[in-house]
């Protein structure tokens, strides 16, 4: 994994690197180890004491003014400091946008990690921005002239399959928030980007778990309904309620607007042999619950017989039996033309590209009018991210 991270990264002998948040845990304490190994020298700025507990306690640097204070100090940190490469975990944060502006404005590298482009069983990092703002070309030509070399083909070869990643994150989850809330009075300004409040997160945490094997047996019979609909349903992955994806990458202010639109859409214009299928995202099992709001407007419509909605039903076998897939711009899109099944992405995807998904085709006319998937063109353009942008790891069950 380190060896990938260098080989994107480049030369970092003698340079100044600073962390800002990275995902919770020690990731980034772990990989600045291994920079220090190879010349480099580090720096962390932290926001809460979650990010202090986690991180190398003699890089460290507090941030405990407010958000309007923090362009003026990342500026005077970086300049007093001599900062060469900027590292950090999402580019949407408050924090990080301010912070990415700056650095770019100063002729710093900036590194982006986010989850994989290809998971499960990967991480993402990009120079510049990832997602909608990773500077990946959006032609269809370049992809259709890549070719994979040997390094490339020894790398598929040598892909390991990550297992049980998701304890170890719950568990990070958990210490950072926790420890987060209970010494917030030394980081008073602090303002998370999401729900920082410990005992809630908890419950959900509860709440997910409770409900996770109770669906189990409710929803035991979806894999038979869904095969039983093979092609004549339309599939609707939705996404987490506070993703950075969809507040800040597409035109919906929450996931009731997008449900909303596509259910007004499927009674108008799809055929009245279809049917449409909703699946709540596994991260918001204990948090969002969208079935009685899809009821009723479902009702409304006229259409509460030919919608199915699911929270836990396995997800290839639903993408390789749905007609095709409507998306605000979730990975699962892109796990969908894995399977050859048709996109329509209502959002900024990286992508939605000609050729992959049905871009230029509306809302109206996409019930009926779909684009297939180039397969080859896929092909080439899932190694082109895996050489570019991915490595094989995790960021929450770190090995070498």
């Amino acid at each position: 994994m380190i060896d990938k991270i260098l080989k994107l990264v480049g030369d970092i002998k003698g340079k100044n690197i600073l962390f800002l948040q990275g995902p919770v845990g020690p990731f980034f304490n772990y990989i600045g180890r291994f920079f220090v190994k190879n010349d480099a020298k580090i720096f962390t700025i932290g926001f809460n004491f979650g990010d202090y507990f986690y991180a190398n306690k003699s890089t460290y640097t507090p941030y405990k003014d407010t958000q309007e204070n923090w362009g003026e100090f990342f500026t005077n940190f970086i300049n007093k400091n001599k900062i060469d490469m900027l590292f950090l975990f999402g580019d949407c944060r408050f924090y990080h946008k301010t912070a990415i502006k700056i650095a770019k404005q100063n002729k710093l590298d900036v590194f982006v990690f986010e989850e994989g482009y290809l998971r499960p069983s990967f991480i993402t990092l990009q120079k510049d921005g990832v997602n909608a703002n990773a500077n990946l070309p959006t032609d269809k030509k370049t992809y259709q002239l890549f070719s994979i070399d040997t390094e490339l083909e020894n790398e598929i070869h040598s892909i390991k399959e990550i297992k049980g990643a998701y304890k170890f994150m719950a568990l990070h989850a958990s210490i950072y928030y926790n420890i987060g809330n209970i010494f917030s009075f030394i980081y008073p300004n602090y303002k998370h980007h999401r729900d920082f409040n410990a005992f809630k997160e908890g419950v959900c945490g509860v709440r997910n778990f409770i409900k996770k094997y109770y669906l189990k047996i409710k929803e035991k019979n979806n894999i038979k309904k869904l095969i039983a609909m093979r092609k004549k349903y339309y599939f609707v992955p939705l996404q987490v309620h506070n993703d950075f994806q969809v507040l800040q990458h597409s035109k919906y202010k929450n996931i009731e607007e997008f449900i909303s639109e596509v259910l007004i859409s499927f009674a108008k214009n799809a055929s009245k042999k279809s049917f449409l299928v909703f699946k709540h995202h596994p991260m918001d099992r204990g948090k969002k619950d969208y079935t009685k709001f899809i009821i009723s407007l479902a009702k409304k419509l006229n259409v509460e017989s030919r919608i199915l909605i699911t929270f836990d039903t396995n997800l290839p076998t639903a993408l390789k039996n749905a007609k095709a897939t409507i998306t605000i711009n979730s990975t699962v899109g892109f796990q969908s033309l894995y399977h050859k099944t048709p996109v329509l992405c209502l959002g900024n995807a990286l992508y939605d590209i000609d050729g992959l998904t049905s871009k230029g085709v509306s809302l109206t006319k996409f019930w009926k009018n779909y684009k297939k998937v180039d397969a080859e063109l896929f092909f080439k353009f899932k190694n082109y991210l895996l050489k570019y942008t991915q490595i094989n790891g995790s960021f929450y069950k770190i090995y070498n």
